[in-house]
């Protein structure tokens, strides 16, 4: 990492990374999808939340399915895709947006020990959306580091069939929360693409725009009931009629990310139009397009906004699930540079710059 001086913040922190691939990806999704019209019939999803989400169009549904099982899934395809043994690694981060278990559960033993991966490093990166972005940087820190780890696991897994959440509505208008597992595989020895840049940061005077007036003492509200989207909405409300005006808001998220993806790219060497994709989460279209693509002036045809409709808001799992699926469909081709960026309640935001070496074997193989 690299200091740089900024006009209007002073002191910045730039990654620029070297010698850093991702080797392989994993995905695993449920068997079961539920659409949006179905939803909407069956009296879950409000047609009016459909429609400010422009066109998402359904969720996977994973039932009794743990989210660690699926992450766990998603490494077990990731290792075979690069053909490592899981007692090479040298570290490993989950990841995460939901609840993944019982009271002080640790989630990276759980999967560790599934893969028979003994006497691994590890840790847990409760970031919600921002989750996988956030645990590339721990990855960087561990391989380019003190650490010197040569195999970084990072994994995801999200099950939001809870009767303590609502799937269609508890998260707010503009998207369905989706199940399903996720991981990438880094190595400092070479794989299909590689990390060029990542940076992140946080805006704290937005913190409470997703805690409203709720008290800080942990289990102190009654139990037993489902997260609503009416909840959700009188947080932020709350925030934006006593603290700061909505408008004011978004303005402020639009000015922070612009700025970190344009230090990505800068730091990476490339222009804006040197980027074949970008991806997001898998969220409103609308707000995905003001937000992340005007600012950068680019079309939402250059996004995974188009095909992740389908896949719904899959927590800290999207970035990974929207990069198999463009290898998968055989939309990459080496040379390509892809900007990730994904933001997250606190308010933290993260991007990166991965540009694509060579396609992996299993590219081409169809959608997962």
């Amino acid at each position: 990492m690299r200091p740089r001086p900024h006009p209007k913040e002073g002191l910045l922190w730039h990654m620029k990374t070297e010698d850093v691939y991702i080797d392989a990806v994993g995905v695993h999704l449920p068997d079961e999808w539920v659409s949006a019209q179905q939803a909407i019939e069956t009296g879950l999803f409000d047609e009016d939340s459909v429609q400010y989400a422009t066109e998402l169009t359904g969720s996977y549904i994973a039932g009794d399915v743990p989210a660690v099982d699926m992450a766990v899934f998603a490494a077990r395809q990731a290792l075979e895709r690069s053909g490592t043994d899981a007692t090479a690694l040298g570290f490993h981060v989950h990841c995460s947006a939901s609840e993944q278990g019982p009271e002080s559960f640790y989630p990276p033993g759980y999967v560790l020990r599934e893969l028979g991966a003994h006497g691994v490093s590890s840790v847990d990166v409760h970031q919600n959306s921002d989750g996988m972005l956030a645990a590339f940087e721990v990855a960087v820190g561990q391989l380019t580091g003190a650490a010197r780890a040569s195999r970084v696991l990072v994994t995801a897994g999200e099950n939001f069939s809870s009767p303590l959440i609502d799937r269609w509505q508890g998260f707010g208008t503009g998207f369905s929360a989706s199940d399903g597992g996720a991981a990438v595989l880094f190595s400092d020895a070479g794989g299909f693409a590689a990390l060029r840049a990542l940076n992140s940061g946080t805006l704290p005077e937005l913190e409470q725009w997703h805690r409203g007036e709720k008290s800080l003492l942990p289990h102190r509200e009654p139990m037993g009931k489902a997260v609503s989207g009416s909840d959700m909405l009188e947080m932020l409300w709350y925030f934006n009629d006593e603290v700061i005006p909505l408008d004011k808001c978004l303005q402020m998220i639009r000015d922070f990310e612009s700025d970190l993806m344009r230090r990505s790219l800068d730091d990476a060497g490339l222009d804006v139009g040197d980027v074949a994709w970008v991806l997001t989460a898998n969220t409103n279209l609308q707000m995905m397009e003001q937000m992340k693509l005007e600012p950068l002036g680019l079309p939402l045809s250059r996004s995974n906004g188009v095909f992740a409709r389908d896949f719904g808001h899959i927590g800290a799992c999207d970035i990974p699930v929207s990069l198999d699926h463009l290898l998968a469909s055989g939309k990459l081709s080496p040379g390509d540079n892809i900007l990730m960026t994904t933001s997250g309640a606190g308010w933290v935001s993260t991007s990166a710059v991965i540009t694509v070496l060579d396609l992996p074997s299993w590219a081409g193989t169809g959608r997962p």
